[in-house]
Parts: C-alpha cells; sequence; structure tokens
C-alpha cells in the first residue's frame, strides 16, 4: 500500500508518505473506488490501476499520512534523500551549513523514520528550485520540523554540492520473536498501535524474509518457513523494498512467517587477565611483562547451551579450541614471550535450529615488553 501512499502525497504535495492503516468500516451503500498497482512514481492516482468505482460494502476506508512541510527526494527508499522544506507553497532544499544533527533527528522523525545514519552535502544530489532562507534551531526532541525554532540565515548563498542529504536508519516497525536471539523468530510488525503477525503465501516467504533480515541487521536469510498456528495479516514483497513498510499489505489471514538469520549470534567478548599483576596498560593496548603467565577468556551472552570457542592468533595463523562452558571459555599461556605478542580474537560457534552459526569478537593487539 506504501507505493499508492506514495502517489497520493505526492498528488496532494504533501511531502513523504508517513503512515498509512485501515480506517473506519465504510457505510453501506457507500460508493468508492479500488486503488492498486501504483508502481509509486505516478503524479496521480488516476495513472493507477483502479477497480471502482463501486459499492464497497464490508470494505473500509484507507488513512494516509504525509510528512507535509518536509520530504526526503532522490534517495534510495522512503527513509533517504536530498532534505528540502515546504516554503510558500513550493519545496526549497536546504544548505548543509544550516542543519545539524539535532535537525537531523527531527526530519527523520517527522518522515516516519528511525535516527540519522548519514548527513552529507550533495550526497543525493543539487535541488532545482530555491535554497531554503531560514536557518533551522531544533533540540532534536520535537515531533515535527515545524515545531523548532528558526533564525536568518547568516549568508544568504549555498555553494553547488552543499545541499544537504539525509539518511535515516528504518523505522523501528519490524521484530522477530520467540527465538532467543533479535535474528530470529516469527515476523510481527506495529501497526495501529500494536505488533501484529505477518504472514505470507509461499511463494513470497523468501522474498519478504530476506527484507526482514536486511531491515534488521542481521545478515542473510538462512532459513524462512510458515509459522505453525498463527496467523497474520498478508504481506507481499518484490524483493526490491527498504523497509517491510514498503510492501503491499492485505487484511486477509495468512500463515504467519517464521525467519532465521544468518547474523543469529550477538558478537563474543574477549578480555585478557593475569593472576600474577604482568599486565600494563599501555596507551594503545595491552602489554604484558614477558615470563608472566596470562589468560585470554571468551565469553558470549547467554542466547543458547552448548557451543565452542575458537581462539585465533593471527600472528601465526595458530589456533585452540574449548568448549563453551556457562557460555565462557579460558585460553592459559603460561609464560609470556615474544612469540605472544600480535593479535587475537574469539570465534564462537553453536549448532542451533539445524544449521551451524558463528560469531567472531572484536581484536585483542597484545604487546610483549620487558621483564
Amino acid at each position: 500500500m506504501m507505493r499508492e501512499v506514495k502517489v497520493v502525497c505526492r498528488e496532494m504535495d504533501c511531502g513523504n508518505p508517513v503512515s498509512e492503516s485501515r480506517g473506519r468500516l465504510i457505510e453501506d451503500g457507500r460508493r468508492g473506488v479500488r486503488l492498486y498497482r501504483c508502481r509509486g512514481h505516478e503524479s496521480s492516482i488516476r495513472q493507477c490501476g483502479r477497480g471502482g468505482p463501486g459499492v464497497c460494502d464490508g470494505e473500509y476506508y484507507r488513512h494516509v499520512t504525509c510528512s507535509e512541510s518536509v520530504r526526503l527526494v532522490d534517495g534510495a527508499g522512503l527513509c533517504s534523500g536530498r532534505v528540502e522544506v515546504k516554503s510558500n507553497q513550493s519545496w526549497a532544499s536546504v544548505c548543509e551549513a544550516d542543519f545539524d544533527r539535532q535537525d537531523a533527528e527531527v526530519v527523520c522523525r517527522d518522515v516516519g523514520c528511525g535516527a540519522p545514519a548519514a548527513l552529507q552535502g550533495g550526497l543525493y544530489g543539487e535541488g532545482e528550485g530555491q535554497t531554503w532562507d531560514k536557518e533551522f534551531q531544533c533540540k532534536g526532541k520535537e515531533s515535527l520540523l515545524l515545531d523548532c525554532d528558526t533564525s536568518d540565515r547568516e549568508n544568504n548563498t549555498c555553494l553547488p554540492g552543499n545541499a544537504v542529504g539525509l539518511t535515516c536508519s528504518e523505522p523501528d516497525d519490524v521484530r522477530l520473536v520467540g527465538g532467543d536471539s533479535r535474528c530470529a523468530g516469527g515476523v510481527e510488525w506495529y501497526d495501529q498501535g500494536e505488533w501484529r503477525t505477518v504472514g505470507t503465501t509461499d511463494w513470497n516467504q523468501r522474498d519478504v524474509a530476506a527484507l526482514v533480515c536486511r531491515q534488521l541487521g542481521c545478515g542473510s536469510t538462512v532459513s524462512a518457513l510458515p509459522g505453525n498456528t498463527t496467523r497474520g495479516n498478508g504481506a507481499s514483497c518484490s524483493g526490491s523494498e527498504s523497509s517491510l513498510r514498503e510492501c503491499r499489505r492485505t487484511y486477509d489471514l495468512r500463515p504467519g512467517l517464521t525467519v532465521i538469520c544468518s547474523d543469529l549470534l550477538v558478537q563474543p567478548d574477549i578480555f585478557l587477565t593475569d593472576p600474577m599483576g604482568g599486565v600494563f596498560r599501555g596507551h594503545q593496548r595491552p602489554e604484558m611483562f614477558r615470563g608472566y603467565n596470562f589468560t585470554i577468556t571468551c565469553s558470549t551472552q547467554p542466547q543458547y547451551p552448548g557451543g565452542s570457542f575458537l581462539l585465533t592468533f593471527t600472528s601465526s595463523n595458530r589456533t585452540q579450541i574449548q568448549p563453551a562452558v556457562n557460555h565462557s571459555a579460558a585460553f592459559l599461556f603460561p609464560a609470556a614471550d615474544d612469540s605472544h605478542q600480535g593479535n587475537y580474537s574469539c570465534v564462537y560457534d553453536n549448532y542451533v535450529f539445524s544449521h551451524n552459526f558463528s560469531s567472531e569478537s572484536e581484536l585483542l593487539s597484545l604487546t610483549i615488553t620487558g621483564n
């Protein structure tokens, strides 16, 4: 439905689509139009496929919310593009010098997206019209850009390449539940004030699953299976969308979808301990005195039982492996010498949901110093 909402907001000159929902039941006998098959780039809903007019008994009104006074244009999806502000019934680009992180937080919120991810002049090209002649003074907590204070710009020129481009994160309106990980479980989306099960057809499972894993930052799809008992409102995705809200949705019940993504396991921790006091915390990385014993410990959050830790030493390709006991493993080195200097990392492996998963820690850099 968001494709149709895009066209409606564009035709009404009301900025970006923020949300759409099912409104109240249409009174029996009322006439209406069934709108479908918009591609999203049309300038009017008259250019979309229509199934009416006709009597809409048993149907629902559609409720559309647009951003009204600000929009993101020429981006890859609903949450990225060049920032433009509505001024005197026309749209004006904003100069990078007049726009900061707090302004970006409000714009992302205003257009129904998550927190700002990238802010850069010229990122999404130059606007063809005028440049906004005010400077925003948002505090970052406002709901709408119109709620922010403004002041006159000190410099009325905006050099080429300085029209501010903004990339917001996708809205936090999708989650996976019941899988002991944020990257596994049944798919739910936040709709009209509550979390609802997402259902899909067999032929569309892989596209929906891939989009969910991508939107959650959980890697690629490992498995996509229909839920056992739960049914939910349908979602139909083409695979090119940037978020689940851009997919076509239906309110007929379909089998729920259980998704497992590749980044199932959280990143493990790695740290250095020494019972003899041989570690000196240097400016760049820990330093170990020669001759002292030390221990490198790998640990992870208690997501799943079992598994193992592989300690890798990148300077010589040496590895050690131990089973995870209480979600951790300790690797003892009896006497430090120059051969122990280098970079270490922990790789946690576990067999879960009939698949092998692994996750690697950050590097631990160790220097061996004098006696």
